[in-house]
């Protein structure tokens, strides 16, 4: 079998037919741009998948990294991925030139990690984390900052991390306890450990950047006290160069061993414990959760990314399994001696891979859309249009609980029926679908979990200035609807969801006033439940939109048809097989149901 990528045809569609990427290349940032731009990145992500990533992507299975002493030992072919993609400028795509990036919009280079989070994720994580510490510190950082650590990581030359959680907090980083002290010289001295930190100890860089959330003395309680610093791993030159006799007080002290991901090193590191850790302040004091987001909101959305190349790869590992594998006889056919036919002759596999598509292809079409809104407010910010930035972010904001929980949930789903379809051979290692699934179960834990999300979204962001955000996901529902509702084919998919969204809007506004007049702890009690019936009406909407753009398009060819009426197909399948699962999800929500909470301590 070929490298398990997503389609290129699927790829086309979701960014420059529905998302009409390429017209992105007519706002001033992106002028040096065209399509044909575009399509060579892509291009060029596909080539180095197949050659550098895919070959290797089961490796950490059978050589997981290992720690030698203080140092994590990792296969070869990791370092000659990351070396190939950082030289064809994959780390630098969408930063800005004057950073040495190539000023990509940022839904280009999200689909072009697609494509390489499909053939290796383990690989992936590690640009993953440093893009993104990068494009926090070009945010935050000081201009010396920018200078001294940004470049060297659009480069791909040095890696990043982020250092938020610790063996006794968790997720809860108001309990976060590692220190800083100012010095002298003005930098700091860091001391703690931090837990569950991916890419945190390797020798793939050449300098490897940490982002650590620690407490200054004197600070407010909670997380209101966090401060963020750089901490590289060597120390640098007078030139700016790192010294690799010169380790800063940085040191790995255990590995921890998980079910997938398991390229990606996922490390514990002490700050510190046996010599000076010196770190530079990042923005202000007590500001650090706050730039910290900066970066969390990208990964989210990265693992969002990630769940759906993995659930991708899984639905491409099915269907050839489908065509190719003769198992059976259709249910008419009563001669024992006829030829067994292919598996996807069968309705119930039809189905399991029809529900795939719809996942995964629904997940795809939202962190692409994500995407699309930091690109629509970086142009809206280069016109002096702050209403559009204001508006682009929120719904941002919004969606990101979304994008990082609905593909987490359903593509590894996806990746179960994956596992189905291939029968007895799909738990065996002869097979790629167990692995995408151990990889998959990770990400509905990466970046906070399903729990954590859902508080979020309905404890904040539906009513965050006064719900603006939401008002606006509204307002672009009901311009699809609107449009879909004059075909006489979607009219009646239009209909379904116009009057689901209505419904939830009705429930989210209940569930706000039970947070002010029954208390929070009842009113958020089923906040999970509310971020999966969230995630349904969005991702039919962006299925919504799909089917409009394949009921318009004229093809050319048998192919090219065959492709649009698989879009509405889909469509259809979301449409009749999972929206109608929002109704009674909403009714329990509107009751303000407290079975959880009723449970006696003492009753389980």
């Amino acid at each position: 079998m070929s490298a398990l990528l997503p389609s290129r045809r699927e790829l086309d569609f979701q960014l420059f037919e529905v998302l009409d990427a390429g017209a992105l290349a007519g706002a001033p940032r992106f002028a040096d741009h065209d399509r044909a731009t575009f399509d060579g990145v892509l291009d060029g992500a596909w080539r180095l998948a197949v050659e550098r990533f895919a070959p290797h992507a089961a490796l950490a299975d059978v050589e997981e990294p290992q720690l030698r002493g203080h140092e994590v030992w990792l296969p070869a072919p990791t370092r000659d991925a990351l070396r190939a993609a950082a030289d064809a400028g994959y780390f630098a795509a969408p930063f800005d030139a004057s950073l040495g990036g190539l000023q990509l919009p940022w839904s280009v280079a999200q689909a072009a990690n697609a494509v390489f989070a499909a053939a290796n994720v383990g690989f992936y994580g590690y640009a993953l984390l440093t893009v993104g510490a990068a494009n926090l510190l070009a945010a935050h950082g000081s201009p010396a900052q920018v200078e001294r650590y940004v470049r060297p990581m659009v480069a791909g030359r040095w890696f990043g991390t982020m250092c938020l959680s610790e063996p006794q907090a968790g997720s809860s980083l108001a309990d976060v306890r590692t220190a800083a002290v100012r010095a002298p010289d003005g930098t700091w001295r860091v001391t703690g450990s931090k837990m569950w930190i991916s890419g945190g100890e390797h020798e793939l860089a050449d300098n490897i950047v940490h982002l650590v959330l620690a407490r200054v003395s004197g600070g407010p309680p909670g997380v209101k006290g966090l401060s963020l610093f750089v901490v590289p791993k060597f120390r640098l030159r007078d030139d700016g160069t790192p010294d690799p006799q010169a380790r800063n007080g940085v040191r790995c002290i255990g590995l921890n061993h998980k079910m997938g991901w398991r390229g990606t090193v996922n490390t514990v590191l002490a700050f510190g414990d046996q010599g000076d850790c010196v770190g530079e302040l990042v923005g202000e004091e007590h500001a650090g959760l706050r730039i910290m987001f900066h970066m969390m909101n990208e990964a989210r959305i990265g693992v969002g990314l990630c769940a759906t190349a993995l659930g991708c790869a899984g639905y491409v590992a099915a269907l050839d399994y489908a065509r190719h594998r003769p198992q059976g006889r259709p249910l008419g056919e009563r001669d024992p001696a006829s030829a067994p036919v292919p598996i996807l002759r069968h309705a119930d596999v039809r189905r399991m891979l029809l529900a795939q598509k719809a996942w995964v292809e629904g997940a795809l079409s939202l962190v692409l859309y994500c995407a699309r809104l930091v690109d629509e407010r970086r142009i809206a910010l280069d016109a002096g249009d702050a209403a559009a930035a204001r508006e682009h972010e929120g719904l941002l904001e919004l969606l990101t609980p979304v994008a990082k929980s609905w593909p987490s949930e359903y593509c590894l789903e996806a990746n179960k029926l994956a596992i189905q379809v291939h029968g007895g051979y799909g738990y065996t290692r002869d097979y790629p679908v167990e692995r995408l699934y151990r990889d998959n179960r990770l990400n509905a834990i990466h970046e906070g979990t399903l729990g954590i999300h859902g508080l979020d979204v309905l404890g904040r962001k539906v009513r965050q200035d006064g719900g603006a955000a939401f008002a606006a996901l509204g307002r672009r529902i009901a311009s699809t609807v609107q449009a879909a509702a004059a075909e006489p084919e979607l009219a009646p998919l239009a209909r379904q969801l116009g009057g689901t969204f209505d419904r939830l809007a009705a429930t989210t506004r209940r569930l706000v006033a039970a947070v002010r007049d029954v208390g929070p702890e009842r009113a958020l009690a089923n906040a999970t439940p509310y971020l999966d019936a969230l995630g349904q009406v969005v991702v039919a909407w962006r299925w919504l939109e799909q089917a409009r753009v394949a009921l318009a398009a004229r093809p050319a060819t048998p192919g090219e048809a065959a492709f649009h009426a698989g879009k509405r197909a889909a469509a259809r399948y979301f449409f009749r097989y999972e929206l109608p699962r929002v109704g009674p999800t909403l009714e329990l929500l509107d009751s303000l149901d407290d079975t959880a909470l009723a449970m006696p301590d003492d009753g389980w």
